[in-house]
């Protein structure tokens, strides 16, 4: 063992003699790893908002087989029956915490790119706060009812132009003026955009429909009473779900993503894998003498290849750790958006939290360990009589 840590010793310590070699396995391995962590840092966003807005006491109620708010209808007259539901919580005056809505898709300019892409324009009622979470309005007021005044989630603002307080923007047929704006969290709400949902029937010929209805349970366990009240009243017939339970089945949108980013991840890795084989086969060649040296001086071939492992182990952790290091600096916390599952905009930011970064390392320590494990062999193998070469 003795032999093994002076031959690591040796071969880090001469790593600077190999230079460019050696910046070339670190900067292959850095950007497999800052590829791998800005697909990963995305889906973990994306999943972090969607989770971050469901709720386990509110029920979300679409029609049967809809699977999205997009291709749901729901009446008026189903709305009511929800309403009288057990397990429906009512406010202090007596009133079900029943909100009925609509949800359109709209188009909005994007600030970076200046592109259309669409948006949510959510059409509520005076209960659609009580239902949610904690959701304040952080400038401006809140809409009034029967107008064309729309308040707009914090994210949109951010992300989108033309939304600012007092501006008025064409949407669909019509002029809107902003006249708020409201986060909730960081949840997918910020994403919309609210409006009275009986003008919005008007505008978009709904009629007296909706799309979905949420319900505030007077407790989690409240949504078995209402999924018997559903089973049994042949009127209604809808699909009951907690909201935590639609919005973390709305997360597999970004699945594709994950998919793509370990598919590339694993391209680049077999490039970066032999760049490393290159890398420490050169290292080997180059340090022939040296290592015929040590084998005369009585060193063992198991230190001959542990140094040269080690040395691929080391490069390889430098790069995880650079590449990381990128992925960090430039993408946790970036704000972006893309296609929710009912096409339309869902704005997140990054999350690089340490797992992702473990699994970048891990990723990294593995390209070394393979990239370096032949090349360590045959430094292992190096014959006595190369000490007499040249």
């Amino acid at each position: 063992m003795d032999q093994v840590f002076a031959v690591i010793a040796l071969t880090l310590r001469t790593i600077p003699n190999r230079i460019w070699m050696s910046a070339a396995a670190v900067l292959s391995v850095a950007l497999v790893v800052g590829v791998l962590l800005f697909f990963l840092a995305m889906g973990d966003g994306f999943r972090r908002t969607l989770s971050g807005t469901g709720s386990d006491d509110i029920a979300m109620i679409l029609r049967s087989g809809a699977g999205a708010e997009l291709n749901s209808n729901i009446s008026r007259d189903q709305v009511r029956l929800v309403e009288e539901a057990p397990g429906v919580a009512r406010d202090a005056d007596g009133a079900p915490q029943v909100s009925a809505e609509l949800y359109v898709i709209v188009d909005g300019i994007k600030r970076a790119t200046l592109t259309e892409a669409n948006l949510p324009l959510r059409g509520v009622g005076p209960m659609a706060q009580a239902v949610r979470g904690p959701l304040t309005i952080t400038q401006g007021r809140m809409f009034e009812s029967g107008t064309n005044e729309i308040v707009v989630g914090a994210s949109v603002l951010r992300e989108f132009s033309g939304f600012d307080i007092d501006q008025e923007i064409r949407l669909g047929t019509a002029n809107w003026t902003v006249v708020g704006v409201f986060e909730s969290g960081g949840s997918v709400y910020e994403s919309e955009l609210w409006a009275d949902a009986t003008v919005i029937q008007n505008l978009y010929q709904r009629g007296t429909s909706f799309q979905s209805v949420r319900a505030r349970l007077t407790s989690p366990d409240a949504i078995g009473e209402l999924e018997a009240y559903n089973d049994a009243e042949p009127r209604l017939q809808l699909e009951v779900d907690s909201e935590k339970e639609f919005f973390a089945n709305q997360g597999g949108a970004m699945q594709p993503m994950i998919i793509v980013g370990w598919t590339l991840g694993i391209i680049m890795s077999i490039g970066a894998l032999a760049g490393a084989w290159n890398t420490m086969y050169s290292s080997v060649d180059s340090r022939t003498r040296e290592l015929a040296t040590l084998r005369a001086l009585g060193f063992s071939g198991l230190s001959a290849f542990m140094g040269a492992l080690t040395e691929s182990l080391f490069l390889a952790a430098v790069g995880g750790v650079l590449g990381a290091l990128g992925a960090y600096v430039l993408f946790d916390g970036l704000s972006a958006s893309t296609l929710g599952a009912s096409f339309t905009q869902v704005v997140f930011t990054f999350e690089l939290s340490p797992s992702l970064v473990l699994t970048g390392v891990v990723l990294a320590l593995i390209v070394g360990l393979f990239g370096g494990f032949f090349p360590a062999l045959r430094a292992a193998n190096t014959p006595l009589l190369a000490v007499h070469q040249g």
